[in-house]
């Protein structure tokens, strides 16, 4: 195959989407993952060679990237690891069985399939991985502990497998969006709703005044400061096209404004502005 070769997660929509669609413009292979195979079967009929990855599930995992190194002849150029969802909620309303949830579709998972294509990088002596990482990756915010946690180790692990992959011609990649038009807020009601019994929690007003109103209430237009999918998508292109790819992309610029700060004030300061 003469094409360059890419592994997308969480291809439905937002993020993914744009994502398989931008690398196909460039001339590039798309492997266009879905955890449903329903939403498989409609990048199909787009075009797209669409193996069902679920996060949740290894052997998934395991099954779609055999697929996919028989069609390419055992090689693979890059992965966007990508699908994610929140559990919103206040950090002493989460049960520990909610953060395993959420741990293994935005963490364990992505390592599974990191540690899978590391082999066939590290053979072909070259390769990108990129995470899709988040502004909550490096600041946090109330009512997004679970989230906060799954990208803040992330981020930790991204960073020493940088380290360690020094000198093999695979380079692992952060890019750090901040608010972006997405599904993300839609499809966290569902784990809210089974996770967090806010009737009976102490903070029973907060949710309903303030979470509740974010979650559940009609949006006029988008949230100040949101880009489109596309503006991941151009960082991407960077990350897996340049010869010397940065380590860590931001995108939008709260998180700009994010990474200044934290760089500049002290904890107190942060979280004074952060908690409003």
């Amino acid at each position: 195959m003469n094409k360059p070769t890419i592994l997308i997660t969480g291809c439905s929509s937002g993020i993914g989407y744009a994502a398989a669609y931008g690398l196909r413009a460039r001339g590039w292979q798309v492997y266009a993952a879905c955890r449903s195979e329903l939403d498989c079967a409609r990048l199909r009929d787009e075009g797209f060679d669409s193996p069902r990855i679920d996060y949740t599930d290894p052997d998934s995992i395991i099954t779609a990237l055999a697929d996919v190194l028989e069609d390419t002849g055992g090689t693979l150029d890059a992965v966007f690891n990508n699908g994610a969802h929140a559990t919103p909620g206040a950090v002493e309303d989460l049960p520990t069985e909610a953060l395993r949830e959420i741990f293994e579709a935005n963490f364990f998972g992505w390592h599974t399939l990191t540690r899978a294509i590391i082999p066939i990088m590290r053979a072909q002596g070259h390769g990108r991985i990129v995470q899709c990482s988040s502004v909550l990756g490096f600041v946090a915010q109330p009512w997004r502990g679970a989230y906060n946690a799954t990208k803040f180790a992330l981020e930790g692990l991204t960073d020493t497998l940088r380290l360690e992959m020094r000198g093999t011609g695979v380079h692992p990649i952060l890019i750090e969006p901040g608010p972006i038009t997405s599904k993300i807020r839609a499809n966290s009601i569902p784990h809210f709703e089974r996770w967090i019994d806010w009737e009976n929690s102490a903070r029973a007003e907060q949710y309903e005044t303030d979470l509740a109103v974010r979650l559940y209430g009609e949006k006029n237009g988008p949230d100040k400061f949101e880009l489109p999918p596309e503006a991941v998508v151009k960082k991407l292109i960077h990350a897996v096209e340049a010869k010397k790819p940065r380590p860590r992309y931001y995108v939008t610029t709260p998180t700009r404004i994010a990474g200044v700060l934290r760089r500049l004030l002290s904890t107190r300061m942060l979280d004074r502005i952060l908690s409003r």
